[in-house]
């Protein structure tokens, strides 16, 4: 996705909405690729892509947190050793899954691959407190940062009041964001105890701004899954918009259900993907495989239990929680390395990794903001692979190139 999307030389044709257009799919030059700041090596996790175990080896010895960070820290310093690039600036840039594996890798390669310090971490459509992503009836936090997405995307699609529709988005977002952290907070957190008024206010907020029915909010007890909402929100008109770019909507074969068949923003763009990579290695790089290049890796069961070597008990005591969480992993490499920079890709639209999410993890890293200058956010009016839309792919490679220069002193 990264390296055909546009950070590298060559990219998928698509229009500015993330159209790729019919079969046989166009591969152009890119005018957005980082190539003009920096080298770029990309790496697939084993059992992904062209990467596989040598015979006779098993691939659950590299699928899980742990084990990946290990793979991918291995690789990172043989290759840095291999090639004599221990003087140049490095960087590691994770998208989606990939910015848990980044930030795991903050600490391994600091305290275990002979103190191999980085100049920046950059975090495309980031989860690093797995809690921010799951859903269940004892959990807070993922309705509480979700709904500034519902928001987004019940803009885009024209499903709020009128007064909201006629505002920039980014004004409703800062309505919708206050209404978060406030009045619909103290509702989830109080339960039971909320007082009619107070449940009446996070009721109509709720539903105010998700574009959703009230009967339906109060139906769902104030906690609208994801599933639940792409779902809900169109359903009328028999559309379901979608997870990883919301801008995107399909037709399931049953309107009245509570889950969709498919991802709408994955299926629109996957096939002209596979096909372009699998004709670029073998036609434009010259690499014939007969294996298959697996886009989504058979690398199940993960294992989510084990924490990656180099992170502290701290990090170790907060990975083994409710959930996975290597926020603490990345806190520590922050205030070991004093010149470590961070940049996080957000996309309004991204329901997989909502924006809302990764800003709460960062508050919660250094609550006497020690590292603000060292963490900075871009955002994109786009989804979780905010580079299929042409005006955020301008704004990231503005916003990378910037960055690059920066954290390598430039």
């Amino acid at each position: 996705w990264l390296h055909l999307g546009g950070l590298g030389p060559k990219r998928v044709a698509m229009d500015d909405e993330g159209d790729c257009g019919v079969p046989p799919y166009d591969l152009v030059d890119s005018d957005f690729s980082l190539l003009d700041v920096t080298d770029l090596v990309f790496v697939d996790a084993v059992s992904t892509g062209y990467s596989r175990p040598l015979p006779g080896e098993k691939g659950n010895q590299f699928h899980g947190v742990g084990e990946d960070v290990a793979t991918f820290g291995e690789f990172i310093r043989s290759f840095v050793s291999r090639f004599e690039r221990w003087s140049s600036p490095k960087f590691v840039l994770g998208e989606s899954y990939g910015t848990t594996r980044a930030a795991g890798l903050s600490g391994w390669l600091q305290s275990r691959a002979n103190g191999m310090y980085l100049n920046g971490i950059v975090l495309v459509s980031s989860v690093l407190d797995f809690s921010t992503i799951m859903f269940g009836p004892a959990s807070s936090i993922s309705y509480i940062v979700f709904l500034p997405h519902y928001t987004a995307t019940a803009w885009y699609h024209k499903r709020l009041p009128a007064d909201l529709q006629a505002k920039p988005l980014r004004s409703v977002l800062d309505e919708a964001e206050k209404f978060a952290l406030n009045a619909y907070t103290v509702a989830l957190v109080k339960g039971n105890r909320m007082t009619p008024a107070e449940y009446e206010e996070a009721a109509l907020g709720l539903a105010r701004y998700t574009g959703l029915r009230l009967d339906y909010v109060k139906q769902s007890n104030l906690r609208v899954r994801h599933d639940r909402f792409v779902k809900e929100l169109m359903r009328t008109d028999r559309l379901t918009a979608g997870r990883l770019d919301s801008r995107f909507t399909g037709r399931d074969a049953d309107a009245a259900g509570e889950s969709y068949d498919e991802d709408p923003s994955s299926t629109a763009i996957q096939g002209a993907f596979s096909t372009l990579l699998n004709d670029y290695v073998r036609n434009g790089l010259g690499y014939k495989k007969d294996i298959p290049y697996a886009i989504y890796g058979n690398v199940y069961p993960w294992n989510f239990s084990s924490m990656p070597s180099g992170a502290g008990p701290m990090a170790q005591a907060a990975g083994l929680g409710a959930g996975l969480n290597v926020a603490e992993t990345l806190r520590q490499a922050l205030a070991d390395n004093a010149h470590l920079r961070v940049f996080c890709c957000n996309g309004y639209y991204d329901g997989a990794t909502p924006y809302f999410g990764t800003e709460y993890t960062f508050s919660q890293m250094g609550l006497n903001g020690e590292f603000k200058d060292r963490v900075a956010m871009g955002y994109y009016e786009a989804g979780h692979m905010m580079y299929i839309h042409k005006p955020s792919l301008m704004k990231l490679k503005k916003d990378l190139a910037e960055f690059v220069r920066g954290a390598s002193g430039k």
